[in-house]
């Protein structure tokens, strides 16, 4: 007789808990990342992480907070127990950005001057400057004497106040501004200072914000640190295999791994902790903080939404972010939004190429975009289900009629306003961020051996290839035609699935669909 297989015990899912403590003595899953931690801290002094809201960035700083205050109780068990010098503490002066409400430079001040009234509380020292960076420095001046071992300075959210602002320019400029004067001290307090970390979800440039702090480490993209936040799929198999019975261990892959830095790809956990809890599949990350600034951005430059999940970028691209110079591809690959797919590396020089990293983020914008495309947040909802029962169906002539439909429905005063409705691509985005807000299987610009297709689309036992023409450009008739000429099917044939050949006109003057051609092959 075989023995019954172990059944594994759940713990408490630390959803919202940034405090180690709390998750440590509270009996919650815990994924280890003190060895990393250990890692960083022997191989260096000043360090700076970039990562999206929501995933880690505050937990580890916390565990940072608690290494240095050499709390061993809390480590019994993990990889930093057995490599750390518990016998040395170290003060730690902690900030955090977190909160907001911040409107002016009085504001900001204000509240850094409470920041360091804690801080100077909690280590037991009396400042007397009256200036921001002033007093920030005797901080660290006095603590290192009182406690008689150099000062840890960790930064959390450090960009926070400029991202709360930053579609008021002039507003965003003065918190900077502020922040500057703190954080331009540092480069002046090196004798008192054993480790540095500050995270965020920008880089902000050093000669806007860090005044010539220039022995800060980025580690934004070492591949070392790639998993310094978030799950790797071997943390879900193992830390949280308890969770996973009914659950899709596939689907949970699709929906919300791909985060990557150069390294391991992640979730972000956040999502997975929501997941485990719901036992449902959805976009909880991006629930939470709306991107509006973002959307308003991507519809101010036209973007051309099908390329945005290939999109090509360099290195220093993704990095040129000030209140002044914001790139599209910076913010969205920063805010998380985009992820690496590969890299090309020359001497001197990266280029990167970005992809949506998973199903959700992928559809929820896509959802997203397509609101603002119309003008009306009532409207995708339902095309977006009817899209999916079509598909489901094989109805190539409902395909016809929903989006003939969905186009004629677009009011004429938004075409005559909508600065997304004038650029040349306005057409085939409707089309493409449909599909997408499914979190369908797309290629966009589909590379074949005679050409390249404008949209292939797998889904629902089925391949569907989409050619789109502007007749105002080009003679009607030319779209299908073009799909068949260059035998695009060609390349899907062994799949055994049938083929749609979709070739799709549209007509500026008549704002719609004015040929739609269709021809299956099985």
């Amino acid at each position: 007789m075989s023995s019954a297989s172990p059944v594994l015990s759940r713990r408490k899912l630390p959803i919202g808990i940034q405090n180690l403590r709390e998750i440590r003595q509270g009996g919650h899953y815990y994924v280890d990342k003190t060895g990393m931690a250990a890692d960083l801290v022997e191989s260096g002094k000043y360090f700076f992480l970039s990562r999206p809201r929501r995933f880690g960035k505050s937990l580890l700083v916390d565990t940072f907070q608690e290494l240095f205050e050499a709390n061993r109780a809390l480590f019994t068990g993990l990889a930093a127990e057995t490599r750390w010098d518990w016998s040395q503490r170290h003060p730690v002066v902690r900030i955090s950005f977190g909160g907001g409400g911040l409107t002016s430079a009085e504001r900001l001040e204000q509240r850094i001057f409470e920041i360091l009234d804690d801080n100077e509380r909690r280590l037991g020292v009396v400042c007397r400057h009256q200036s921001v960076g002033g007093r920030f420095a005797e901080l660290i001046e006095r603590a290192h004497a009182q406690h008689g071992a150099p000062v840890v300075v960790l930064i959390d959210e450090y960009d926070k106040p400029i991202l709360d602002s930053i579609e008021d320019r002039a507003l965003a400029t003065v918190m900077r501004e502020g922040l500057k004067a703190l954080y331009g001290m540092l480069k002046d307090a090196d004798a008192h200072l054993k480790f540095v970390f500050m995270t965020g979800v920008t880089k902000f440039s050093k000669v806007s914000l860090f005044s010539g702090l220039n022995q800060l480490v980025d580690l934004t993209l070492d591949p070392q640190y790639s998993a310094l936040c978030g799950y790797t799929d071997q943390d879900v198999d193992t830390v949280f295999a308890p969770e996973l019975p009914g659950l899709d261990r596939d689907e949970i892959r699709r929906w919300y791994n791909g985060y990557n830095w150069c390294g391991e790809s992640v979730y972000n956990p956040f999502d997975l902790l929501l997941l485990f809890r719901n036992r449902q599949f959805r976009p909880y990350w991006f629930e939470t903080g709306t991107p509006t600034f973002l959307i308003k951005l991507l519809t101010e430059r036209q973007v051309h939404t099908p390329t945005i999940g290939q999109t090509v970028a360099t290195e220093s691209l993704l990095y040129t972010f000030d209140v002044d110079t914001i790139s599209t591809e910076a913010l969205m690959f920063q805010a998380g939004y985009l992820t690496i797919d590969s890299v090309w590396a020359i001497p001197g020089r990266m280029e990167l190429t970005l992809k949506y990293p998973n199903q959700e983020v992928q559809a929820s914008l896509n959802d997203s975009l397509l609101k603002s495309f119309v003008g009306d947040v009532a409207v995708p909802g339902a095309q977006i289900s009817r899209l999916w029962r079509v598909l489901h169906a094989g109805d190539v002539a409902g395909l016809r009629e929903l989006f003939h439909a969905f186009f004629a429905s677009i009011p004429h005063d938004w075409y005559r306003n909508s600065p997304i409705a004038q650029f040349e691509g306005y057409d085939a985005s409707i089309f493409y961020s449909h599909f997408a807000a499914l979190g369908l299987d797309i290629v966009v610009e589909d590379t074949t051996n005679h050409g390249r297709i404008d949209m292939t689309v797998l889904a629902c036992g089925a391949v569907w290839l989409f050619e789109f023409k502007v007749v105002e450009l080009v003679p009607q008739g030319r779209a299908l035609q073009q799909l068949k000429d260059k035998g695009y099917a060609d390349k899907y044939q062994a799949r055994g699935e049938p083929i749609h050949l979709i070739g799709v006109e549209f007509s500026k003057a008549e704002r719609n669909i004015v040929r739609f051609e269709v021809e299956t092959q099985p």
